[in-house]
């Protein structure tokens, strides 16, 4: 079966963007980038690639999740299908208009329970943000957390409002850059 896999930058005291919504406390450049790049790169947005003259590698992940208030940033700059390479499904309690190649979903649970179900080789991954990260929690298979040389102080957290109880995760891998950043990766443990 297929995984959810909660790619994500965040700070050190745990938070994945600052009170509005920001991330560009996040560091955009150092060693750490060649992994944000190379390894990851089907999770860099359409734009991006654009700039830097690269495709997707399509290895790693077929489909994004995301919630409304992750997709704004994207809107108000004009872009309405930020990941046209992969199948985009956006959490939202309110109808919205989405551009064609984005699917809205009032059940991110179901949703998702579905495409983990289906057939293929390439994950799913869980962009953001805290809200959905917390009513998906029980459903997240691996984490892979770009931690930040930063203290936000306050701000959207790594995830909010999960009822589940303890979520148990084993510790996978983690790399130092000189950037600061550390990529961690942790699976969860399964009873």
């Amino acid at each position: 079966m297929r995984e959810l896999v909660y790619y994500v930058a965040v700070s050190l005291d745990g938070y994945i963007a600052d009170p509005q919504g920001r991330y560009d406390a996040f560091l955009g450049d150092g060693d750490h980038v060649e992994v944000v790049v190379g390894e990851y790169g089907d999770a860099l947005p359409a734009h991006a690639h654009a700039a830097m003259g690269t495709t997707p590698p399509g290895t790693r992940f077929d489909t994004v999740v995301m919630g409304w208030d992750t997709l704004v940033p994207a809107l108000e700059a004009g872009i309405a299908s930020p990941y046209p390479y992969l199948r985009q499904v956006v959490a939202s309690r309110r109808k919205r208009e989405v551009a064609d190649d984005v699917t809205l979903t009032d059940d991110p649970v179901g949703t998702v329970r579905r495409l983990k179900a289906e057939d293929g080789d390439l994950d799913l991954w869980l962009c953001g943000g805290g809200r959905l990260a917390g009513s998906l929690a029980a459903d997240i298979d691996r984490l892979v957390l770009k931690r930040h040389p930063v203290l936000l102080g306050a701000g959207i957290p790594l995830v909010a409002g999960a009822t589940d109880g303890p979520q148990p995760f084993a510790p996978v891998g983690s790399r130092t850059f000189g950037s600061g950043v550390v990529v961690e990766e942790y699976a969860r443990v399964r009873a």
